[in-house]
């Protein structure tokens, strides 16, 4: 079959970000995946899950805070496919810290992955879509925290979903007269690694799943694949009425 576009999805190598990049795959795009070095075993394993599908894949080890290796990333990826037609700017990193203990260092560190990450992969997919002609579909991983603050996250993280939020609505504004729109999603509570990472022993990783599920009305906590249905939408064509949002999937937390 033949392909429905390029894709590259940052922070791919597990969680939300390889469920985006196997849906993707499955909606017949060919899929180049990014992470980290640490995470480039994992990442290799998600291009192997992505060609048993049918579809090219490639793994592209970048740290999306420095700006050298995202433009090197999407220049890889085009010369790899040709092209570039979707970016899904998934990279991202959370954690608990107190204001207290929030150190100048932790705070640049969160706002250099979230925010300034999220902002290098908008802008070298944006040039690149711009010089191809043909439009595209840029997206960004907000959060239900960057729409409204509360539980227990950093004073940076918050601050950097939030920034995403006014990134989307800058980037819509500026590439859309070049057929680009510019969205994010905003996930609620969703049973990720990163979920348990943040469990402690007086907040075990089970009773934070219990917490989050009676903030919701459905009595749910999501599921990667509530993400990647979610992103397979916004990339295709049938969005193409859709620009500057940030789509809360939450589950009812928290309403817009």
């Amino acid at each position: 079959m033949p392909s429905k576009g390029i894709a590259l999805v940052t922070g791919a190598a597990r969680g939300i970000g390889k469920a985006i990049a196997l849906r993707l795959a499955d909606d017949g795009f060919d899929v180049a995946v990014n992470d980290i070095s640490a995470n480039s075993e994992a990442l290799a394993k998600v291009v192997d899950e992505i060609e048993t599908k049918g579809r090219a894949g490639s793994a592209h080890v970048a740290d999306v805070s420095l700006d050298e290796q995202v433009r090197g990333m999407v220049e890889q990826v085009v010369e790899t496919y040709g092209r570039l037609d979707v970016m899904v700017a998934n990279a991202g990193i959370a954690g608990i810290i107190p204001v207290a203990e929030m150190t100048s260092d932790k705070w640049d560190h969160v706002m250099d992955v979230n925010a300034k990450g999220t902002f290098l992969c908008y802008k070298y997919a944006g040039m690149q879509m711009i010089k191809q002609g043909n439009g595209g579909r840029i997206i960004g991983a907000s959060s239900i925290y960057g729409k409204q603050a509360g539980g227990a996250v950093n004073f940076a993280y918050t601050a950097s979903k939030f920034a995403i939020r006014g990134l989307t609505q800058a980037a819509a504004l500026e590439f859309g007269p070049h057929g680009i729109t510019v969205n994010a999603y905003a996930p609620g509570a969703i049973d990720t690694d990163m979920l348990a990472e943040v469990a402690t022993e007086d907040n075990p990783h089970q009773a934070i799943i219990e917490s989050f599920k009676k903030q919701s009305p459905l009595g749910l906590i999501g599921v990667p694949a509530d993400i990647a249905n979610m992103v397979s939408f916004i990339a295709s064509k049938e969005s193409q009425f859709i620009t500057g949002t940030q789509i809360s999937v939450n589950g009812g937390t928290f309403f817009d």
